[in-house]
């Protein structure tokens, strides 16, 4: 409703306008200021101010970009959920080729229904479930006969019983080729070809492809680089065949590679075998999965105060710092680990009984392998093992999708080309663009992780997920929540990021994502243990509080008993978020 003021003031403004010649009722407007005055009576009108604060990038989009309908749906009366993104896409059309503007694109993703999703292990279940959110309708193809792939955990199968994804899932289903139709540039549609357990193929048509099988299929057996392999009489076999220790019992075995499979498959023989010993090229640093207070160190060390400082602070003291720790557990140089890089230039061996069985003596360290013999091997160092029963191999996987286009293969490793390692929800950047971020983080990630292929899927986790949450518009907005939400804030940004996080705001929003985020550090240790609040330090304060004012109130106690039941009754919300937050 328009002011006195707005009133007199639009009086002037056609006073000035009668007195230059121009006689007519009606007047031209600027359009600005006039939608933004309009805005601003109606109370959603954008302010430049808090988006500055909360939304650096809408903030920029907002001042320079053109002004369109759009902002004026970001808050008030009539707010939009899907403004924010409309803001930030407006000057980003799709071009083809020929640099023609087209909305072809647009239209295939308004088009999807029918999605196959390749693989039933943990990946694949999540996305039949987000399909099934969305409204899709999805088609599983496990080449197994159960879900999981790798990681046979109970919980994966209460998740597929709880939303009922079994039925979507067709078991012992191979996918042999997957390819674009003839129509491609219109439809957006795949055919995908599936074999069943008896051979018998069948043809498929789908809107989208999600390949969710994973990279640990095809075994990397590399004997070739080991000469006399081939006059070795024992056993060589890569991890992928390794299923328990039994068969180890009483021999002498070797295991070539230090990842975490190399790690685990060597404890795990030496508890059997007369002797085991673990070969490695450049060693590795050890972490164990428990942290302090017996906490799991991704919970207590995955923060976005972590990810912050590692930024900030030079390479050298990070690198420093960490060692210092990990050599505090036990020397990795005492106990032939020490490797040739720093800590954070290659992956962690994650194991919590390397040591303790180095230590007893059941597993013995050893450099690279140099050369067989028919009954042993000689190590890099002069050293030879003789009696050798069986080489065990973890030398990790060749990663290959030998049922996609060719096209997705072209970096010069044959390492996948793909722009944030997925086909993209939102429209993607041109290609020249993407090519260029694809390249430049395959050479970061090369300093790391020398294996081309593996370093073209190798992604930071936070910075990673902040980026697709931005895309999809579900990122949290720190700055935003230091200014609404002081306690929430200080969990997002000090304690464990969990997906919670992205849960917070904008598409597949859950109501109970704050409580969960203010609860997950207590819940982990003691998720059936809930402390009554009225064991609440705050609690306990104001009680004793309300002791001392009693006993110095001895003569008049109405006062200070009605004060009292005032002063809990404006306080219960704070201490009820007190309560959450202190657990």
């Amino acid at each position: 409703m328009y002011t006195i003021k707005s009133v007199t003031g639009e009086l002037k403004v056609r006073n000035q306008w009668q007195t230059t010649g121009d006689k007519s009722q009606l007047r031209s407007v600027e359009v600005d200021a006039y939608m933004d005055d309009i805005a601003e009576e109606v109370g959603v009108r954008p302010s430049l101010l808090w988006l500055f604060f909360t939304d650096y990038s809408l903030f920029q989009r907002v001042l320079w970009g053109p002004v369109t309908a759009y902002q004026y749906r970001l808050k008030g009366p009539g707010k939009w959920e899907g403004a924010r993104r409309a803001i930030l896409t407006q000057l980003n059309p799709v071009k083809d080729e020929k640099g023609l503007e087209t909305d072809a694109q647009q239209k295939c993703l308004a088009m999807v229904r029918r999605v196959a999703v390749v693989g039933a292990g943990n990946p694949g279940l999540v996305c039949i479930k987000v399909c099934l959110d969305e409204g899709l309708e999805p088609v599983c193809f496990e080449s197994s006969d159960d879900i999981g792939g790798l990681w046979k955990y109970k919980y994966f199968r209460l998740y597929a019983d709880h939303f009922d994804l079994l039925r979507y899932v067709r078991f012992q289903t191979t996918v042999k080729s997957i390819t674009q139709r003839p129509d491609f540039s219109t439809s957006g549609q795949w055919d995908v070809v599936t074999a069943n357990g008896d051979g018998v193929e069948e043809n498929h048509v789908f809107d989208a492809v999600m390949v969710c099988s994973g990279s640990y299929t095809e075994p990397a057996l590399p004997l070739s680089d080991f000469p006399g392999n081939e006059m070795f009489a024992g056993r060589c076999l890569h991890s992928q065949e390794f299923k328990n220790a039994d068969a180890y019992r009483g021999k002498r075995a070797v295991v070539v590679g230090i990842g975490n499979s190399g790690g685990d498959i060597a404890v795990e023989i030496s508890r059997s075998a007369e002797k085991t010993f673990l070969s490695t090229r450049q060693g590795s640093l050890v972490v164990g999965r428990m942290c302090s207070n017996g906490l799991p160190l991704d919970m207590v060390h995955i923060s976005r105060l972590n990810n912050v400082l590692t930024g900030l602070l030079p390479k050298s003291f990070v690198n420093g710092t960490a060692e210092r720790g990990l050599n505090s557990r036990f020397d990795h140089r005492l106990y032939g680990l020490k490797p040739k890089h720093r800590v954070f230039d290659q992956k962690l061996l994650i194991n919590d009984d390397l040591p303790s069985r180095i230590l007893q003596g059941a597993l013995v360290m050893k450099p690279n392998v140099k050369v067989f013999t028919t009954s042993g091997v000689v190590f890099e160092d002069g050293t030879v093992e003789e009696n050798i029963d069986t080489v065990v191999f973890c030398t990790g996987y060749i990663m290959n999708f030998p049922f996609l286009p060719p096209a997705l293969s072209e970096g010069p490793h044959k390492e996948l080309t793909l722009y944030k390692s997925v086909g993209g929800l939102s429209l993607l950047p041109q290609k020249k663009n993407m090519l260029e971020v694809i390249e430049s983080e395959r050479r970061r990630n090369m300093k790391r992780i020398p294996c081309p292929r593996k370093a073209a899927l190798q992604v930071d986790y936070i910075p990673y997920l902040d980026f697709m949450a931005e895309q999809v518009g579900v990122r949290p907005n720190i700055f935003s929540l230091l200014l609404r939400d002081p306690v929430l804030w200080f969990k997002v940004f000090l304690g464990t990021c969990t997906p919670y996080q992205y849960r917070l705001t904008g598409p597949g929003k859950w109501a109970g994502a704050r409580r969960a985020i203010l609860t997950q550090t207590r819940e982990v240790p003691e998720p059936e243990n809930q402390p009554s609040v009225l064991f609440s330090p705050w609690l306990l304060v104001s009680a004793g509080a309300v002791t001392i004012a009693i006993v110095l109130s001895k003569n008049d106690l109405a006062p200070v008993l009605q004060g009292v039941a005032r002063y809990l009754d404006q306080s219960k919300i704070f201490l009820l978020d007190f309560t959450v937050w202190s657990r």
